[in-house]
């Protein structure tokens, strides 16, 4: 029998698979936020070559075209719709646009966020906390309370947030405000699986160290191309939605916390 092949015990049939190490989510429809660069980017090409039907979303439009043409180019599917996931309407109308298009959403990758350059509490005002915790954990509920009603009716979902090594470890690198974030986003991520387990939705987070990607610009200490290149990379993360992606639907994958090597925290 080929390597690709299995044989169902119940009927004795052949049935097709993907060959080990090869990816397949041909028909998927998979929402990507904060789509334009850094790992969202990577994630959203990832899912277009495995066959995903891709849904962009960020605020760029033109950033969003870029990556979107990217997955054409390959033979493809992807479709852009902005939107700034802080905006709780505009959150809730995409994911509406969504289910109009495709009847479907399967897969949910809670990837926008951002920072700032205020990261001490001695310089830190009250509307710098806001903008970083309404962009990384309220734009990440948004995202969830948009996509289960679909996934519910579906009786399956997944559901893949992007949170920090500051999720897991308090970092003044990344500063007070953004390290509750993150920690806030790691405590929905289980939250979600208490409950929606029921109806087949499942909920991974990821806490990944340090990242080379543009969010690295906002750093108040310049980050050098040297160290850059020993982080991690956002295809590393990329590779590690599309493993929690694939895992079986009895499999839930509650959390992954990656970092390079090279773990700059360790100094």
């Amino acid at each position: 029998m080929a390597s690709d092949q299995v044989i169902d015990r119940k009927d004795n049939k052949q049935v097709a698979q993907a060959p080990f190490g090869q990816v397949s989510l041909e028909g998927k429809v998979v929402w990507v936020t904060g789509a334009g660069s850094g790992i969202g980017e990577a994630c959203a090409l990832a899912f277009g070559e495995a066959g995903a039907k891709v849904i962009l979303t960020g605020r760029r439009e033109q950033t969003l075209d870029a990556v979107a043409q990217r997955i054409h180019a390959k033979g493809g599917h992807a479709k852009v719709i902005a939107g700034d996931m802080m905006d709780r309407a505009r959150v809730m109308a995409i994911a509406a646009e969504i289910d109009e298009r495709y009847k479907a959403l399967h897969i949910l990758v809670n990837n926008a966020g951002l920072n700032v350059l205020e990261r001490n509490w001695s310089v830190l005002t009250a509307d710098q906390a806001n903008y970083v915790i309404e962009g990384n954990l309220s734009s990440a509920f948004y995202g969830v309370i948009a996509a289960l009603p679909i996934m519910r009716r579906q009786g399956d979902g997944l559901l893949i947030h992007t949170s920090s090594w500051a999720g897991r470890f308090v970092s003044k690198v990344s500063g007070p405000a953004y390290s509750a974030a993150k920690h806030g986003v790691v405590a929905m991520s289980y939250a979600i699986n208490q409950e929606e387990f029921r109806h087949g939705i499942r909920s991974t987070v990821i806490c990944p160290a340090e990242v080379a990607t543009p969010i690295l610009d906002k750093r108040p200490v310049p980050v050098s191309a040297e160290d850059r290149a020993k982080m991690l990379q956002s295809e590393d993360l990329a590779r590690s939605v599309l493993h929690v992606a694939t895992a079986p639907k009895h499999v839930c994958i509650n959390e992954i916390v990656i970092s390079p090597s090279w773990n700059r925290s360790y100094l």
